[in-house]
This record gives structure tokens, C-alpha cells and sequence, in this order.
């Protein structure tokens, strides 16, 4: 697979996560870049919120949005990068259980990718939570997206444990 920007790498994962997670792998462990896959996700996803919490101030005043989004910037930004840590870890060990052969560094970057992956789709499910609201389509979309990265976090944690 021939080197192509971050966006066009997120297209291709759609249709084929295993190839991306290959082409991925073959650029060696560089936990600098895993660490920023992470934390570009991690700010894609708080600006996804950013709709939800503009609707939940305005419907329920009383606490104002700069709360909501400080409370969402705590959650995404810095919280969810060590939860994300011990996820990538704890998948490793429970490979390994099941006969993975990977490293610590290839469980982390599909997990990485992997939320880097549906970012775009989390900023449509943000959008629909802030516009539409609780309902149907929030819930279409919010399945979507949880089925859409546990299918390409499972496709490269396949390549990153069992692969190679």
C-alpha cells in the first residue's frame, strides 16, 4: 500500500482495515505515533460532543456550557487516553490467551486507529444528538458506529496479534 495522507487512510479502512492495519504495522513501532492516532481521536471526539452539550445547556440552563464542554474536554482529552492505554493492554493479554503473537505497541495502534477510523462517523453521531435528539436516528447512528469500530478494531487487532 503506497503512503497516503490520514484522511484518505480512514476511507480506505472502511472497506479494507486489514490492508490499512498492515500498512500501518510495517512502519515499525513508533509510539510517538500511536500516542498522537490517540490523541487526534481524543479531540475529534470531544468536538463531536460539542453539539450535545450546545442542546443540553440550552434545554437545561442551569448548567451553562462552558461546564458541559470543560466536563467533556476532562472525559476526552485526558481520561479517555488511559482508559484507551489499559484497553490496548488488557486486549494484548487476552490475545495472548487465545494465541497472539503480537506486541504491546501493534494491540495499541489498532485500537488507536481504530477510534481514529470512526472520528468522522462520531462527528455525525454528534450532530444528530445535537439537533435531532434522543431517538431513532441517534440510536441508528450510535449502533452503526459502535458496530463499525469493533469491526475495524477486531480486523486490526487480528493483524496486529495474529498476523505476521
Amino acid at each position: 500500500m503506497r503512503q497516503m495522507g490520514i484522511a484518505p487512510k480512514i476511507v480506505t479502512t472502511w472497506r479494507r482495515p486489514r490492508v490499512v492495519m498492515r500498512a500501518i504495522l510495517a512502519q515499525g513501532p513508533r509510539e510517538d505515533r500511536a500516542l498522537a492516532t490517540l490523541l487526534g481521536a481524543c479531540v475529534i471526539l470531544f468536538i463531536a460532543q460539542w453539539p450535545f452539550h450546545a442542546r443540553a445547556a440550552y434545554l437545561d440552563p442551569s448548567i451553562p456550557l462552558e461546564a458541559r464542554l470543560a466536563g467533556g474536554l476532562m472525559g476526552a482529552v485526558f481520561i479517555l487516553p488511559v482508559l484507551a492505554y489499559a484497553l490496548a493492554g488488557a486486549s494484548h493479554v487476552v490475545a495472548r490467551a487465545f494465541g497472539g503473537k503480537g506486541a504491546h505497541w501493534s494491540a495499541r495502534i489498532a485500537l488507536f486507529w481504530a477510534l481514529l477510523a470512526i472520528s468522522p462517523f462520531m462527528l455525525l453521531h454528534g450532530l444528530v444528538a445535537g439537533f435531532i435528539g434522543p431517538g431513532a436516528a441517534l440510536s441508528l447512528v450510535g449502533t452503526a458506529v459502535g458496530l463499525g469500530f469493533l469491526a475495524i478494531w477486531g480486523a486490526g487487532l487480528r493483524v496486529a496479534e495474529f498476523e505476521g
